[in-house]
C-alpha cells in the first residue's frame, strides 16, 4: 500500500511536469528571438530530463517502499513538480498580461484606420518636445497637412477608397521623414508632423517635400475601381516653429493651424508658413 502511494505520488508529479511542458512551450511561443526564449528553451530540456527521471524512479524502484520514511523523496518529487508547475503558469500568466497591456497601450496610442500615432499620443509628444526645445534652446517645427478636397474622394470612389488613400497617405509621408520626426493622424483627413531640431527653413523644404510627393504620386482606387484612373490628390500645409515669438504649445499650434487655414484660403496645394499668411516662395502651385 505504501509503495502503491508512492508511486502514484512520484507518477502524478510526472503528470504535473508534462502540464508545466504545455505552459513553457506556450511561453516560447509569446516571446521574441533572444536570450530569454534561449533560457525557456533550456527550462524545456531540463523539465523533459526530470520526466524521464520521475518515470525511471518508479521503474526502478516498484515496490521498494517498505516505510514511511521511504515517502521523503516521492513527496519531494510530487511538490517539486508542483514548484515548477506553478512557476511556469506564473510566468505564462505574466507574460500574457504584459502583452495585454502592452497592446492596450498600443491602441490607445495609435489610429486604428492607418496605424500612425493618434492624436492623443501626438498632444503628449508635443509637451515633451516643446519643453526640451525650450531647455537646450533648440529648434522645432510642427506641420499640418490637409488634403484638399477629399471629400470628393469619398463622393466618387466610395469611403472604403478613402480610407484606403489616408492609409496610403500617411506610409508615403513616412517615407519622406528622419528616424526623430514623429507623424500622427490630427483628426479626418490631416496629418501632423513634428520635426525636432528642424529650423524654419528646412521646414519648409521638408513640408515642400511632401507637397510634391503626395501632388505626384497616383493612389491605388482598389480593385473594386479598376475602370477608374487612379486617385490624385494635393495637400495644403501650415507650418510653424517654436520662437521667442512663438513660445507656448498653444500658440505654435495655433499658429500652424492658421497659416493651414491661409494656405487652403489662397488656393489649396500650398504650403503658408508665416503668420501673416503669405505661402512660401518655393515655387509651388497654386490650384
Amino acid at each position: 500500500m505504501l509503495s502503491f502511494f508512492a508511486n502514484t505520488l512520484v507518477l502524478a508529479g510526472a503528470v504535473i511536469l508534462i502540464g508545466a511542458l504545455v505552459s513553457v512551450t506556450r511561453l516560447i511561443g509569446q516571446l521574441p528571438q533572444g536570450s530569454s526564449r534561449k533560457s525557456w528553451y533550456t527550462m524545456t530540456a531540463l523539465i523533459a530530463i526530470f520526466v524521464i527521471g520521475y518515470v525511471f524512479y518508479i521503474a526502478a524502484f516498484w515496490k521498494a517502499q517498505t516505510n514511511p520514511l521511504d515517502m521523503i523523496v516521492p513527496v519531494i518529487f510530487f511538490f517539486g513538480a508542483c514548484f515548477v508547475w506553478l512557476s511556469a503558469t506564473l510566468s505564462l500568466n505574466t507574460a500574457s498580461n504584459i502583452m495585454r497591456i502592452s497592446l492596450l497601450e498600443h491602441e490607445s496610442l495609435t489610429d486604428s484606420l492607418t496605424g500612425l500615432f493618434n492624436r492623443r499620443y501626438m498632444d503628449q509628444r508635443l509637451v515633451e518636445e516643446v519643453a526640451a526645445a525650450r531647455r537646450y534652446d533648440r529648434p522645432l517645427a510642427v506641420l499640418l497637412l490637409d488634403l484638399d478636397h477629399f471629400k470628393h474622394i469619398n463622393d466618387q470612389y466610395g469611403h472604403p477608397t478613402g480610407d484606403q488613400v489616408l492609409i496610403a497617405v500617411g506610409a508615403l509621408v513616412a517615407t519622406q521623414l528622419r528616424g526623430s520626426d514623429v507623424l500622427a493622424r490630427y483628426g479626418g483627413e490631416e496629418f501632423i508632423v513634428i520635426a525636432p531640431n528642424t529650423p524654419l527653413e528646412s521646414a519648409m523644404g521638408l513640408a515642400e517635400r511632401l507637397r510634391a510627393c503626395i501632388e505626384s504620386h497616383q493612389f491605388d482606387a482598389g480593385p473594386s475601381q479598376a475602370a477608374k484612373p487612379g486617385v490624385r490628390l494635393t495637400v495644403s500645409i501650415g507650418v510653424a516653429c517654436f520662437s521667442d515669438r512663438i513660445d507656448s504649445l498653444e500658440r505654435l499650434l495655433k499658429i500652424a493651424d492658421r497659416n493651414l487655414y491661409q494656405a487652403k484660403d489662397n488656393g489649396r496645394n500650398q504650403i503658408v508658413a508665416d503668420p501673416r499668411g503669405i505661402p512660401a516662395k518655393l515655387g509651388m502651385r497654386q490650384t
